[in-house]
């Protein structure tokens, strides 16, 4: 598994609309529909990374947790499912009733919102506060599969619990480590 990092881009940064087909409900979703009133967290994820899976039962707990103080959540898949068919729609939706997402999860067939995130890897995290620019392009926390660190979430948890209080946002920020997003 070849580690991709974040693209580090200056912050503040508009978030790109959208409108993709959720897998789950098979309606287009928007961004404007997943906008949380307090701020936003699009993660662009997808089946098959082990990066992911190390990390997802955390990310549905923080999506559980954050969305009742009006923290938006999106997971959108921009992966080319024709050369990684782990990653096609049905699959999606399969893991998505199987652990219970409580965020939509969104299939970008076209990549091109991928594109307009400068999203690079799997997951790639990136959370925008109630006018939807762009606070952070991080990491999740510290942990990577089989580098024994706990999973807790707690870079993301940080930036949020800051966005909630009105405290600053932590300037240095970490980026992502995980699987390319597979291009087509």
């Amino acid at each position: 598994m070849a580690a991709t990092e974040t693209i580090q881009i200056p912050l503040g940064y508009q978030a790109p609309d959208f409108a993709l087909p959720d897998v789950v409900s098979n309606t287009t979703t928007t961004l404007n529909d997943i906008k949380g009133r307090k701020g936003t967290v699009v993660m662009f994820i997808c089946n098959h990374c082990p990066y992911v899976v190390h990390v997802l039962s955390e990310l549905i707990r923080i999506g559980k947790e954050y969305s009742k103080m009006d923290i938006g959540f999106v997971a959108i898949s921009s992966n080319d499912v024709i050369n990684y068919p782990d990653d096609s729609p049905d699959k999606m939706k399969d893991l998505a009733l199987e652990q219970h997402f409580p965020f939509p999860y969104l299939y970008d067939e076209s990549q091109e919102v991928a594109k307009s995130y400068q999203a690079a890897c799997t997951p790639d995290i990136s959370v925008f506060d109630s006018a939807l620019r762009c606070i952070y392009r991080g990491q999740l926390d510290g942990s990577r599969p089989n580098n024994e660190v706990p999973v807790t979430g707690s870079d993301l948890r940080n930036v949020l619990d800051c966005l909630l209080h009105g405290k600053p946002i932590p300037e240095k920020q970490i980026p992502s480590i995980g699987c390319n997003i597979k291009w087509k």
